[in-house]
């Protein structure tokens, strides 16, 4: 019963669910119109982050004591995180380039030890060749990146229009479909 009761509300609020796959929509339109406006506009939102983050671990650091002192570690992370932040808003293409070059050294080596595990692992488990094709693939990702870091910021900027693109259409069609079952509620409820 409780089921229903949250699938009911569900369909009640429909439309708010289409809202949210229609900005899902239009952020990805928008990013593949202007991938570099949204590169910079998504670093932007990580400086954001980052420096919000460096906040609050030093507030929390002089909140939480070790021994009587502020907790050194949080004070580290706050003061990481604020330099960060900051760094961001002054050269956000900078960091928007030091960003793609973490994800693709990670992805390149992130592939070879999916490759070795799968090398170990060959006689443990079937379909080895899985792992070991998809630590190929990163390594392929993160050396492309690395090579061509312009062509690796609008595949990053591609990928995420896709999948927010992706993402907002199953909302909606989710939302048709929710739809349709307040209208038969509405119509039940007639009879």
């Amino acid at each position: 019963m409780a089921r229903e009761g949250l699938l009911d509300q569900f369909a009640a609020n429909w439309g708010w669910i289409v809202l949210r796959g229609a900005a899902a929509v239009a952020f990805g339109g928008l990013a593949f119109t202007w991938p570099g406006v949204t590169l910079i506009v998504l670093t932007l939102w990580w400086g954001a982050y980052a420096l919000a983050e460096g906040i609050l671990a030093l507030i929390a650091a002089f909140r939480v004591r070790d021994g009587g002192r502020p907790m050194w570690t949080l004070v580290v992370i706050g003061i990481l995180g604020i330099a960060a932040g900051v760094m961001t808003f002054l050269w956000p293409t900078m960091t928007a380039l030091l960003l793609l070059t973490l994800i693709a050294v990670w992805a390149f080596f992130m592939g070879i030890f999916q490759i070795v595990a799968a090398v170990r692992l060959r006689k443990e488990i079937k379909n080895e060749w899985l792992l070991a094709l998809s630590g190929l693939v990163s390594v392929l990702f993160g050396a492309l990146m690395l090579a061509r870091p312009g062509e690796g910021a609008l595949a990053v900027v591609w990928v995420i229009a896709s999948y927010s693109m992706v993402f907002g259409v199953l909302l909606i069609a989710l939302a048709l479909r929710l739809k349709k079952r307040a209208e038969d509620q509405v119509l039940a409820a007639r009879m």
